[in-house]
């Protein structure tokens, strides 16, 4: 098995003054070769969007983008007609496909919104752009890992147009869990919350993982960890 940790501290930034971000990947005006994207995983931003501010009016086309509210309330519309507030415990999907418009704003006067954006590259570009919504069930708040977003969806996942498994992990003091993967396939880890041991690695918040050449993976926090997964091809 191979691990390469991407250290918190060690990620891309952006300093807007009403967002506060970080890059695990390459976006926007942070460019570093080194770090464009993991497999077809491709934008990873831990994002804080201060009161009342937030991403105006803009296109996006041929990515599958997901939104995970870690806290606050973001509020949603595009160019579909969908609008709504995502807040903790819910999931967000949106398909580019051949082209959308979108806007995400932080609603509240006095309470920032802390979130991760996820852009994984479609198995094929083009088609009609897609909107959903995924409420994770109550024990994904408990210990374990609940599959949120599959190219082959099961377990009351939704569907997206991408040979990736997204997971929510959550483990509790003292907690263990292992996922089986398959060498042919990469794994990224990033731990939004507490401290977490990939095999002999340990991640604290903010960090990430890349693994790969590994059939099954050991996780366990001594202190009890969130984090997301993704199994990629």
């Amino acid at each position: 098995m191979k691990i390469t940790k991407r250290a918190s501290e060690d990620r891309g930034k952006s300093e807007l003054g009403w967002l506060h971000g970080r890059h695990s990947f390459s976006f926007a005006e942070y460019r570093d070769p080194a770090h464009m994207g993991f497999r077809n995983l491709r934008v990873l931003n831990d994002d804080i969007v201060e009161p009342g501010q937030g991403f105006g009016t803009h296109g996006h086309q041929n990515a599958e983008i997901l939104t995970y509210v870690i806290e606050g309330r973001l509020e949603h519309k595009d160019s579909m007609g969908n609008g709504s507030i995502i807040e903790p415990g819910k999931l967000q999907y949106m398909s580019a496909g051949s082209g959308v418009t979108h806007s995400e704003f932080n609603p509240s006067r006095d309470a920032r919104v802390h979130l991760l954006q996820i852009w994984i590259l479609p198995d094929e570009n083009g088609g009609e752009p897609r909107y959903a919504e995924h409420a994770l069930p109550a024990a994904a708040a408990e210990s374990g890992l609940t599959l949120a977003f599959s190219g082959r969806p099961r377990d009351g996942a939704l569907e997206i147009r991408a040979d990736a498994d997204v997971f929510l992990g959550r483990l509790t003091p003292g907690g263990a869990l292992v996922h089986a993967t398959s060498p042919s396939r990469g794994v990224w880890i990033h731990v939004f919350e507490g401290r977490l041991s990939a095999g002999a690695t340990q991640l604290g918040e903010g960090d990430g993982a890349a693994i790969e050449q590994a059939a099954s993976i050991e996780l366990a926090s001594a202190e009890g960890a969130g984090f997301l997964l993704f199994d990629l091809r």
